[in-house]
């Protein structure tokens, strides 16, 4: 009796212990891995959480799972990804929690979602280095922000790829654009105003007139595939527009599935999005894959931790962090501008030529009344000095 009871005590122990010791969070999935946990018990040593999307989301979890994959892999790390039980931030800290407790020594974080809960982990576990992407960690209330040295946080200039895809549109000939952002979160804010300055420095370089391109400005609230995005990306083509910039994660499946229905393009967000709809003619790119894998060598290869260390850099132009695909991946002789019909390579290295020199800076945020981040047709075109491009907001 004695020795069941014993089995019974270490049982629950141990589901303690998986459960985050106890605590009422919601635990994680396990998710993919790759390597075998070494033999010193150390498990998985490189890991990265999932937000609410999936690894697969073709966009930030998948961009940044990519990075973790081809530095771990070519340098034989042990390497998982986690999904949590709930998109809340205990539920992170739970995803967390199960990783270090799987052995990892680094976390990698994609997207703002995480700001909360790398606040608090980064204190509580002090030996675990963090790469926060899109963030900066600070306090549920914002009262106080803090970046300490065990985390890396990195951003990136979408509105230097939102100008770039913007640029490229009417260069190619549209005149009719949309853009289907998910929430008004400073990096969706930031696509959309830098896409509408891109078609506003396209249409002055062109010679046309105000009020030459017209551009329908939508937020979906979510960043999910939903009968209802689709509709509304079906009624926005249904008016005419030719174009529209999906940039909400698996938002764009919606949009990309009724742009096939209708004979119409997409543009793609922080990844290739070519390669999952033959109506996707560009895409404006974070370099998710390059700067996780540049800061992962700074950790395992370089010893260069603390130029990344507390503090936040930024990935621009000037550092290859955003721009369009320039190459097909898998065909050396593809031309990634095939789905152009007027815009060349040599447009769009002019183009971001003067991102990298300065000569142009797109203007990253703009006073907007809305709590919520929702910006009014006159906003965006005072707040982004729009003449040639004439908006209407849904």
């Amino acid at each position: 009796m004695k020795k069941i009871t014993s089995v019974l005590l270490a049982l629950l122990m141990v589901a303690l212990l998986a459960t985050g010791c106890g605590s009422s969070a919601p635990a994680a999935k396990d998710g993919g891995n790759s390597g075998t946990p070494s033999t010193s018990g150390q498990g998985f040593e490189i890991a990265l959480i999932t937000d609410k999307g999936n690894i697969d989301d073709k966009s930030f979890n998948q961009g940044s799972w990519e990075g973790v994959v081809e530095f771990a892999e070519a340098n034989n790390v042990t390497h998982k990804y986690y999904k949590p039980e709930e998109a809340t931030d205990a539920g992170y800290l739970a995803a967390i929690d199960l990783a270090v407790t799987g052995g990892a020594k680094v976390i990698v974080t994609p997207g703002f979602l995480f700001e909360v809960p790398i606040f608090e982990a980064q204190t509580i576990y002090p030996d675990v280095k963090f790469i926060l992407l899109d963030g900066a960690p600070h306090t549920a209330d914002y009262a106080t922000f803090e970046t300490k040295d065990n985390v890396a946080s990195i951003m990136y200039a979408e509105e230097e790829s939102g100008y770039l895809a913007g640029y490229a549109a009417v260069m190619d000939g549209m005149t009719k654009l949309g853009f289907m952002g998910g929430m008004a979160v400073p990096a969706v804010q930031a696509f959309g105003y830098g896409y509408l300055q891109g078609a506003e420095k396209a249409a002055a370089e062109l010679g046309l007139a105000d009020g030459a391109i017209s551009a329908i400005y939508h937020y979906t609230g979510d960043f999910a595939e939903t009968d209802t995005n689709k509709a509304t990306a079906k009624t926005i083509y249904q008016g005419g527009t030719e174009v529209i910039f999906a940039c909400g994660g698996s938002v764009g499946k919606s949009v990309m599935s009724a742009a096939a229905e209708a004979g119409k393009k997409v543009i793609g967000v922080d990844v290739d999005q070519r390669y999952d709809s033959e109506t996707v003619i560009t895409s404006a790119t974070k370099g998710l894959r390059a700067s996780v894998v540049q800061v992962l060598e700074s950790i395992y290869k370089t010893n260069s931790w603390n130029t990344f260390a507390g503090q936040t850099t930024y990935f621009t132009a000037a550092n290859e962090g955003i721009g369009l695909p320039t190459t097909v991946i898998g065909d050396a002789n593809a031309k990634a501008f095939d789905r152009f019909e007027k815009f060349t390579m040599e447009q769009y290295e002019g183009a971001f030529k003067s991102l990298v020199d300065g000569t142009v800076d797109p203007i990253r945020t703009i006073d907007v009344e809305d709590a919520n981040g929702y910006a009014t047709a006159d906003e965006l075109v005072s707040g982004l000095k729009l003449s040639k491009v004439k908006v209407e907001v849904r």
